[in-house]
C-alpha cells in the first residue's frame, strides 16, 4: 500500500532527541506543537480530498497515465526527500553546534541538489524504460501518454526534496507551523492550477509542479526569519559520512516499500485483470484510507512519542510498558470503529469523489473494493505504528526496519497470490495479513526484551473489536434506507446519517462498558 506525499510515514523513525547545543529560543509547549501538527495533518488531508475530487473530473486515459507518471518521482522521494536521507540528516544535524549546523546544511543541500539534477536528467531520458517497468504486458494505461507526462513531472523530485529539507530544518528547531501547513499549500496551489488551466496532459503535469513550488516557497520566509536558510555548496563536511552511514537501515525499508509500489502499479495496469480507471480508483481509496489512518493512528502515535522517548532515556520500563498499553488502547479504540464503518460504507465514502452524476462505473467499483479491503487493515496497522515507535524510542531501529522491510516484501507476495483470485478485495486482505505478521513479530521482539503486556491489550481488543463490528452492522443496515451511492450528494448523506448512527452505537456501547477512552476522546474534541 502506498502512502501520499503529505502523509508522515509511521515506518520511518522520527527525529532523534537533541544533543547539548547553544541555548535555543523559547519553544512552544508540547501540547501546542502537537495541536499544530494535528491541525496541519487535518488541513492537508481535507485539501487533498478536494484535490482528488477535481482530478476525478478528468477521463480515465488522462488520469491513469498521470498517476503512473507521478509514481516515478514518488519512488525516489522516499530516499531523497521524506525518507532515509532526511531522516538520517536531522539526528546528525542536531548533534552539532550552530556553526557546524550551518555548514552541514549547506553541504547537504548542495549534494542533494546535485543528486537530484542527475536523477532528473536520467529520469527524463530513461522514461520509456521506466514506464515499461511499471506497466503490465497488456496495459490498461496509455503508454505513450504516461511517458510524456513522466518527463514533465520529473522536476517534482527536486522540488519535494528541497521542501522536505526545509521541513526538516524547521522541525529540528521546533518550528512546526510553516512546515506542518506546507502540504496544504501544495494542495491549494494544485487545486487552483487544476481549476484554471486547460484540461490537457501538459497542464495537468504543470499543475503538479506548481504545487511542489508552493510547498517549498511557503517555508522559505520562516527559514530566513529563524536564520536556518542554507546556502547550497558542493563542499566536504565530516558529518556527511555519518549521514550516509545512518541511511543504511532506513534504505532497507524504503527499498522494500518501493518494490511493493512498483509491483502494485504494474498489477493495477494489467488489462487482463482490471479495466481502465483502476489506477484512479486505487488513488481514491488511498486518499481516504490515508486520511483516516493519519488522523486516528499516526497523529496519536506522533503525540505520544516524546513521552516514550523520555521513559526510555530514564530507563523507566514500568512506565514505558504502561504507556504502551495506553497507546495501543487509545489508538485501537479510534481505529476499530473507523475500520468497521469504512467496510460498511465504502461505496458512500468513495462517492465523494464523483462531482458529476455521470460517474465512471469502473473507477467507482475499483475504489470501493480496494477501500473496503484496506479498512480491515486499520487495527493491525495501528498496533504496528505504535510498536514501531517503541523501538525507535529505545534506539532499536535495526529491528524495526527489518520487520518493516520483511513485511513489505510479504505484502508483495500476498498481492501476487491473492489479488488474481479476490480481485480488488485482495489488496486490502494482503495489507491486513502483512500488518498481522508485522504486529506479531514486533510483539515477539518487544516481549523478549521488556515483556509485552499481552493480557491488558487482549482484554481491551476483545471488547473493542466486537463493539466496532456491531456499529458497522448497524451502519450498514441504516445505509440500506439511504439513496443509492455513486454521486457525491447521496454519498455525503449516507456517510453523515449511517456513519453517525453507527458511531453513536459504538460510543454508547463504550459508555455502557465504562471504557476510559471515551473520556479521552471527549477531551480531545474539546481541545
Amino acid at each position: 500500500m502506498t502512502v501520499p506525499p503529505a502523509a508522515p510515514d509511521p515506518n520511518l523513525p522520527p527525529q532523534g532527541p537533541a544533543s547539548p547545543a547553544p541555548a535555543p529560543a523559547p519553544r512552544r509547549s508540547l501540547r501546542v506543537n502537537t495541536l499544530i501538527v494535528m491541525a496541519g495533518t487535518l488541513g492537508s488531508r481535507l485539501s487533498g480530498i478536494v484535490r482528488q475530487q477535481i482530478m476525478n473530473l478528468f477521463g480515465n486515459t488522462l488520469l491513469d497515465a498521470f498517476l503512473v507518471a507521478v509514481r516515478i518521482p514518488n519512488l525516489l522521494r522516499e530516499l531523497l526527500a521524506e525518507g532515509a536521507l532526511v531522516n538520517s540528516f536531522i539526528p546528525v544535524y542536531k548533534t552539532l553546534d550552530a556553526a557546524g549546523r550551518r555548514q552541514l546544511a549547506s553541504a547537504f543541500s548542495g549534494v542533494l541538489i546535485a543528486v537530484n539534477l542527475l536523477l532528473m536528467a536520467l529520469g527524463i531520458l530513461a522514461a520509456p524504460w521506466i514506464v515499461d517497468l511499471l506497466l503490465a504486458g497488456q496495459p490498461n494505461v496509455d503508454r505513450a501518454l504516461a511517458i510524456y507526462m513522466t518527463q514533465l513531472v520529473m522536476p517534482f523530485l527536486m522540488l519535494i526534496s528541497l521542501a522536505s529539507v526545509a521541513m526538516g530544518l524547521l522541525n529540528a528547531d521546533e518550528h512546526f507551523r510553516e512546515s506542518s501547513f506546507a502540504p496544504v499549500a501544495f494542495n491549494l496551489a494544485s487545486i487552483t492550477a487544476l481549476l484554471l488551466l486547460p484540461d490537457t496532459a501538459t497542464w495537468l503535469a504543470f499543475g503538479w509542479l506548481v504545487g511542489g513550488v508552493a510547498q517549498l516557497v511557503v517555508q522559505l520566509p520562516a527559514l530566513r526569519r529563524f536564520g536556518l536558510l542554507p546556502t547550497p555548496a558542493l563542499m566536504r563536511h565530516p558529518a556527511l559520512g555519518r549521514v550516509l552511514r545512518q541511511m543504511a537501515p532506513f534504505t532497507l525499508t524504503a527499498g522494500a516499500r518501493q518494490v511493493l509500489n512498483v509491483y502494485v502499479t504494474r498489477l493495477l495496469s494489467n488489462g487482463q485483470l482490471f479495466p481502465a480507471g483502476t489506477q484512479a480508483g486505487y488513488a481514491n481509496a488511498e486518499a481516504l484510507f490515508t486520511m483516516v489512518n493519519g488522523l486516528f493512528v499516526v497523529s496519536p502515535a506522533l503525540a505520544l512519542f516524546p513521552r516514550f522517548s523520555q521513559h526510555a532515556a530514564e530507563k523507566n520500563w514500568v512506565e514505558f510498558k504502561s504507556l504502551t498499553v495506553q497507546a495501543i488502547r487509545t489508538t485501537t479504540f479510534l481505529a476499530a470503529p473507523m475500520s468497521a464503518l469504512l467496510v460498511a460504507l465504502a461505496p458512500y465514502a468513495v462517492s465523494i469523489f464523483n462531482l458529476r452524476p455521470e460517474f465512471d462505473a469502473a473507477r467507482f467499483a475499483a475504489g470501493t473494493g480496494i477501500l473496503r479491503g484496506w479498512a480491515l487493515a486499520l487495527v493491525p496497522w495501528a498496533v504496528v505504528t505504535l510498536l514501531l515507535r517503541t523501538f525507535y524510542a529505545r534506539e532499536r531501529a535495526r529491528e524495526a526496519v527489518t520487520v518493516s522491510a520483511v513485511g513489505f516484501l510479504l505484502e508483495v507476495a500476498l498481492y501476487r497470490l491473492l489479488v488474481p483470485g479476490l480481485g480488488f478485495l485482495g489488496f486490502g486482505v494482503s495489507t491486513t495479513l502483512s500488518g498481522l505478521f508485522m504486529s506479531g513479530a514486533l510483539i515477539f521482539l518487544y516481549r523478549r526484551t521488556l515483556g509485552f503486556p499481552s493480557r491488558a491489550v487482549v482484554s481491551h481488543l476483545i471488547r473493542v473489536v466486537p463493539l466496532a463490528l456491531v456499529a458497522g452492522v448497524v451502519a450498514w443496515l441504516v445505509s440500506r434506507l439511504m439513496p443509492a451511492p455513486g454521486f457525491v450528494v447521496p454519498g455525503v448523506i449516507g456517510l453523515a446519517v449511517a456513519g453517525g448512527v453507527g458511531l453513536g452505537v459504538y460510543l454508547a456501547g463504550a459508555l455502557a462498558l465504562r471504557m476510559p477512552e471515551v473520556a479521552g476522546v471527549v477531551r480531545r474534541l474539546r481541545r
